[in-house]
């Protein structure tokens, strides 16, 4: 159960890049430039390929848009460049037709290729009425089937959580199990038509519907003997840190167990730059293959595909199930922002009476602000402190912890000691909730990178694993190479709140551009968050059209999304509040939107 091993699927064939469990794991990226504009994109196509993307995908709105890919395609070829070209299509199933002639794979919605766009509508259906629904979509479906085959096209059915059609949502509802069912009735249709070159994805802007919907299909799958790959990406990430972490997070936690065949790393930046993240994700990911073998089983009551929190004893100002806590490897004044860890490690012993610090046993001083770190080896029972903690790695004997369940005062911490750091943990984690021990537990993970890219990677993969599957009271994450150890601080919290469990700062929803977008995203992106950023009770959705915009940012408390060249639309969750303002009125617009809902704070008062 904690043993990395790639979930086995049927071979699906994308020009000269197939895909599936016996091949690598496949990256790919999209472009942002205009469909109509062949040499831009030509011209992107190439600089993603060289960057060591797999597939490239292109906006396709309709039978034009679908002409000039095979145009691209072609010149594409003329040059060298054999990198497949998948067409990206909403809302029109005649561009999908024309698509699949000339490209080599095609990117259809369940919620909106037969059912209308989404209006956010209740809509009831008697038995029979929601079946005719479903044989509507079967005749939509097969000629389009019938292209594919004919030319050699593959299919990815994309199913996106913020278009999810009316009718989907008024019989499941806005969940993973929606998602689930928006896909299954399309894939029904095409194993009934004999059609396995179809990959699936499951998108969501929030990781832990987005982690749910896809392990959600899978079990369906499974019951329905259906193995097809999977594409994974979390939407919507965002830009820089955020967006590389919340990546990270979402999709490291599913590749964790095996799951995914072909990976997009969705950034509010040019595209080519999504690239390196992908593949250093999947370089990591690949790393644990053979790794030593994992002892273990999931605890009496775990459901794998929903998972709830573990409530741990509340200790000091751990509270079990609430906030995860942070610990540092650094001086207090080496932290700066208002994202203050919780607990200091300290070799100095030097303790402020303002701070809580975790100090090594070898200097316990006997203070009452101070608590000692001990192992298993120095473990001292008659050591009078409101707080101690015990490190131990993730191979520890279960037996060698029952002592614990008579301590009302010790937070565990666990070390990896595997290669498999998420599996090893989650295994020892387990056999401590089946044998009732109920003390707080952190992940202490060490890495010894000096880049922030590939600490942004491992620790929101290996983190990420841990937490969204509920285990995990506090993280201690170290880089002791990492110049900037404040940065490291941001990281843990950064990774904390792309898994819902802390928010410590706005949290940004940002597509990551296509031929779509109706405005500079990088510089729109930058301008809401200068203006916003202190606002870190809010989630704010900037997205770049209204094809996924409103859906995706329906989570969202406020959002600002592209109408028309030049032309914004803000939001308050789902309901469109103004239409078509000049752009270079939006934001402060927005921010009056902010302040008649009663949702701003002056900087001064943060």
């Amino acid at each position: 159960m904690f043993n990395y091993q790639r979930r086995k699927t049927v071979t699906v064939n994308i020009g000269n890049t197939p895909l599936g469990s016996d091949f690598p794991i496949r990256v790919q990226s999209m472009t942002n430039t205009s469909t109509n504009d062949i040499e831009a994109s030509v011209e992107q196509c190439l600089r993603i390929a060289n960057a060591g993307a797999h597939y490239v995908r292109l906006t396709t709105q309709g039978v034009k848009e679908a002409e000039n890919l095979g145009r691209i395609r072609t010149e594409l070829r003329k040059q060298g460049c054999e990198v497949p070209l998948v067409a990206d299509i909403h809302f029109n199933p005649r561009a999908a037709l024309a698509a699949a002639q000339v490209t080599d794979k095609v990117r259809i919605n369940p919620g909106n290729f037969v059912d209308p766009a989404r209006q956010f509508k209740s809509l009831s259906y008697t038995d029979e009425e929601y079946q005719a629904e479903l044989q509507r979509i079967h005749d939509s479906l097969v000629p389009f089937i019938d292209l594919c085959r004919k030319h050699g096209t593959a299919v990815r059915l994309g199913v996106n959580h913020g278009s999810l059609s009316d009718r989907i949502m008024s019989r499941y509802g806005n969940t993973a199990a929606g998602m689930v069912e928006s896909v299954m009735e399309y894939l029904r249709v095409f194993v009934e038509q004999q059609f396995i070159d179809v990959v699936i994805s499951m998108k969501a802007s929030n990781v832990v519907v987005m982690v749910e919907a896809v392990r959600r299909l899978v079990a369906s799958m499974d019951a329905e003997d259906m193995h097809f790959p999977l594409h994974l990406g979390v939407t919507e990430a965002g830009f820089g840190e955020d967006g590389r972490i919340k990546s990270a997070v979402g999709i490291g936690a599913l590749m964790s167990q095996g799951l995914g065949d072909t990976i997009r790393v969705s950034l509010s930046e040019d595209p080519e730059l999504e690239v390196p993240v992908a593949n250093k994700l999947v370089d990591y990911i690949a790393s644990r293959e053979n790794h030593p073998h994992i002892e273990g089983h999931y605890s009496k009551g775990y459901d794998p595909l929903k998972p709830e929190r573990r409530v741990g004893t509340s200790i000091a100002n751990m509270v079990g199930g609430k906030n995860p806590i942070v610990i540092a490897s650094c001086q207090p004044n080496e932290v700066t922002g208002n994202r203050r860890p919780d607990f200091f490690y300290s070799k100095t012993g030097a303790l402020n009476e303002s701070d809580h610090f975790i100090v090594p046993a070898n200097i316990y001083s006997g203070e009452s602000n101070t608590y000692p770190l001990l192992s298993l080896n120095n473990w001292d029972a008659t050591l009078d402190a409101p707080l101690k903690w015990l490190e131990v790695p993730a191979s520890t004997p279960i037996e060698k912890l029952l002592f614990l369940k008579d301590c009302g005062n010790v937070a565990l911490i666990i070390s990896p000691d595997n290669t498999n750091v998420s599996g090893c943990q989650q295994a020892l984690i387990h056999g401590i909730i089946d044998a009732n021990i109920n003390c707080p537990i952190i992940l202490h993970n060490a890495y010894l990178d000096d880049d922030s890219e590939w600490l942004q990677v491992k620790a929101g993969a290996d983190l990420g694993a841990v937490l969204l599957n509920g285990l995990g009271d506090g993280t201690w994450l170290e880089a002791p190479d990492y110049e900037n150890q404040s940065e490291i601080v941001g990281f843990a919290f950064a990774i904390l709140q792309a898994a819902r469990l802390r928010t410590t700062k706005t949290e940004f929803i940002s597509c990551p551009s296509c031929g779509r977008t109706m405005f500079d995203l990088q510089t729109t992106v930058h301008r809401v968050q200068q203006a916003t950023e202190h606002l870190t009770h809010l989630k704010i959705g900037v997205m770049g059209c209204v094809v996924n915009g409103p859906g995706e940012m329906a989570d969202a408390d406020y959002g600002y999304v592209g109408a028309a060249v030049g032309k914004i639309s803000l939001y308050k969750g789902k309901e469109c509040i103004e239409k078509n303002i000049p752009e270079d009125e939006a934001i402060p617009r927005l921010i009056t939107l902010i302040k008649e809902n009663g949702d701003w704070i002056e900087k001064q008062q943060i």
